[in-house]
């Protein structure tokens, strides 16, 4: 129910959006941010409904896309482009860091918990 509900009203709101004096190679403001709204709506469903077994080859996985996210971020910084796009291109390169490196040591720290201890 909740789901068909979902779809129907992203639909109306991507057609009004379409209609309106926005042009059509550009998606509206409006747009976006119901789109932005659906992903973070579906991806909390999706993560609260993974087995706990399932959460360190996901956190593998999700390290892998962070790493590409970083390799983006680097071409992003080191454009020749005006000072401000380089400073966003280090801020993003640093959050990269910090979400791959915090992901390497959570994966870390729960497979120590399947380890078995040694006397």
């Amino acid at each position: 129910m909740t789901t068909s509900l979902l779809v129907v009203s992203s639909m109306v709101v991507l057609g009004a959006a379409e209609m309106g004096d926005a042009p059509t190679h550009s998606p509206s403001i409006l747009a976006s941010f119901y789109i932005f709204v659906l992903a973070s709506i579906l991806g909390y469903q999706l993560i609260t409904r993974v087995p706990p077994l399932l959460h360190t080859p996901l956190m593998s996985g999700t390290n892998a896309i962070s790493g590409i996210s970083l390799v983006g971020s680097l071409v992003a910084a080191g454009l020749e482009q005006p000072l401000l796009c380089n400073m966003l291109g280090f801020l993003a390169v640093a959050c990269s860091m910090c979400n791959v490196v915090g992901g390497f040591m959570i994966t870390d720290r729960m497979l120590k918990m399947f380890k078995k201890e040694e006397e």
